[in-house]
């Protein structure tokens, strides 16, 4: 872990990504590079199956450029998958795996995919929308593959668990179907004299903006990939081959890809794959094979901390939170468990994806955004005029600029040049505020924004203080059409079990002590939950439309 401040820059290799498995491979061909549910994979191993994905995929007739499809959960097959088609000079195209045929089939074939690989149970649904989509072969990923030998044994027990567990992990395929682990066994390795990326090309589409409207393709360079990971070895110090990475945050999300997939292989650490987050296979994996760096997201951290007797995560030395925000309760409670650093950091898809973070010392200030990443530089402007710098300390837009921001968006110049402004500042959408250390804290999202009566309402704000009431477990705030007011506020709560005695009278009594008048929640709503995104995000565009439907 590091002692000191992380370098100001950074020097970013000219290479491709898989070239950083290529050095792992050849420094330390021995070492586990991926654990499935205690099935090992060394680097020289998976090296070796890269090499072979990738000569399966050009027998599928994949060319440089060319989009593949991924849909598949955290496995063994994921990484493979991932460097197999970086080799070859195609676009890896990531998906969730959970998707309905109907958000699959649009991202399908705006991505114009010639070959998609998906896990068994994802199968039905690109199936079902190949008519729209440009894909010539779909190639299925069976999970139970990857696991040890032990356990696809036991998977084949005429017994209730092994059963239930072969349902959770397979699906049913159409005859003599291509499956993914076949075709890279009977592969031989690429000819390594095949020509690999270079740095510009294109590595990854990575589609955003789901809860704003229709979801569009981030377009992410070798370059920008390798540009994140670099930035993140430099600011953990991480020693080479000594890291253990949890692999609980999904791969598909860029979140999880950056930090498990790329940074992973970076520093040659072991990487220990979950298909899905579960506490119990956390705590069941530290007695295999300890993890010392979870990258993670708030709901994650807590339910870990709940779930774990003492000493059971003294082995992390530190936790990486983004993608919202990390409450200090939950900080404390993860630090009081494991003995590390718990730390907060900013990014965005656009990003890929970490942009800002706090230090991994005592120096680090929860509930901030934290410090610039190296190489990556900011700025406040107006966000109605973005030419304009506001004064430190004041609230405005923030800006990034750095090798990790992105090429644009996939066949959308027009948004493209809406988001990425002249000299490579990026547009984030987000308000912030900088005090005289150049420490950033988060105020809201610039779409989220509530104008009430001609006051600006942030939610966050009004959230934060509503989470602090007895009895209210969850909490989101929302704006919907108010007649004369513009917007009218609501706070959707979620009530802790057995709560009585709230209503929005409580409520506006609360706030008043912690809000502005012009802030207080005009109507209550109680709900069930909160819809979240794959990561635990509530998704507030969601949670308008269910107060809407009330």
């Amino acid at each position: 872990m590091t002692t000191g401040q992380p370098p100001r820059e950074v020097t970013i290799p000219d290479e491709p990504l898989g070239a950083a498995l290529d050095r792992a491979a050849a420094r330390c061909p021995e070492r586990v590079a991926v654990d499935f549910l205690g099935g090992q994979t060394t680097y020289g191993e998976l090296a070796d199956a890269v090499a072979r994905g990738a000569q399966a995929l050009l027998d599928l007739g994949v060319q440089p450029g060319d989009r593949v499809a991924l849909a598949i959960p955290n496995c063994t097959a994921h990484v493979v998958a991932f460097y197999a088609v970086l080799r070859i000079g195609a676009v890896v195209v990531e998906h969730n795996p959970t998707y309905t045929s109907a958000e699959l089939a649009h991202q399908l074939a705006d991505s114009g995919a010639v070959v998609a690989l998906v896990w068994e149970k994802t199968v039905p649904a690109v199936l079902s929308s190949l008519t729209r989509t440009r894909l010539r072969a779909v190639v299925a990923v069976d999970l139970s593959a990857d696991l040890p030998w032990s356990s696809r044994w036991k998977l084949r027990l005429p017994v209730p668990r092994a059963r239930k567990v072969r349902a959770a992990m397979r699906g049913p395929l159409p005859p003599a179907f291509p499956m993914w682990h076949r075709l890279v066994a009977k592969a031989d390795p690429v000819d390594p004299a095949h020509p690999s990326p270079v740095s510009t090309d294109l590595a990854l589409l990575q589609y955003t903006g789901g809860t704003t409207g229709t979801p569009k393709g981030a377009m992410l360079t070798h370059r920008n990939l390798v540009a994140n990971a670099v930035q993140g070895h430099a600011w953990t110090s991480a020693e080479l081959d000594e890291e253990v990475v949890y692999g609980v945050l999904p791969f598909f999300h860029a979140f999880g890809l950056t930090l498990c997939l790329n940074y992973a292989v970076r520093v040659g650490a072991t990487l220990v794959a979950f298909p899905n987050f579960d506490p119990a296979l956390v705590l069941e994996a530290q007695k295999r094979l300890p993890g010392t760096f979870l990258p993670a997201v708030p709901p994650m951290l807590d339910r870990l901390a709940g779930a774990a007797r003492p000493g059971d995560l003294s082995s992390f030395r530190y936790a990486i939170s983004g993608a919202m925000a990390l409450p200090a309760e939950t900080a404390k409670r993860w630090e009081d468990a494991s003995g590390g650093l718990v730390i907060e950091g900013y990014g965005m898809t656009e990003t890929s994806p970490v942009a800002l973070g706090n230090p991994l010392t005592d120096d680090r200030r929860p509930g901030t955004l934290g410090l610039p990443f190296p190489s990556t530089h900011i700025r406040v402007v107006d966000p109605a005029d973005v030419s304009r710098d506001v004064p430190q300390g004041e609230r405005g837009e923030l800006l990034i600029r750095g090798p990790q921001v992105f090429a644009g968006y996939w066949q959308r110049a027009e948004e493209t040049v809406d988001q990425l402004l002249d000299e490579g500042w990026l547009r984030t959408g987000d308000v912030v505020t900088v005090d005289e250390t150049g420490w950033v804290v988060l105020v809201d999202r610039l779409k989220e924004l509530i104008v009430s009566g001609g006051f600006k309402v942030y939610p966050s704000q009004v959230e934060d203080g509503l989470r602090q009431m007895p009895g209210v477990a969850d909490v989101a705030v929302v704006g919907v059409p108010g007649g004369d007011l513009g917007e009218t506020v609501v706070a959707a709560v979620v009530l802790d079990e057995g709560a009585t005695g709230i209503d929005l009278e409580s409520v506006r009594s609360w706030c008043e002590q912690r809000v502005a008048r012009y802030a207080l929640p005009r109507r209550l709503v109680v709900l069930d939950h909160l819809p979240r995104s794959q990561v635990g995000k509530v998704l507030r565009r969601q949670v308008r439309d269910l107060v809407l439907a009330q």
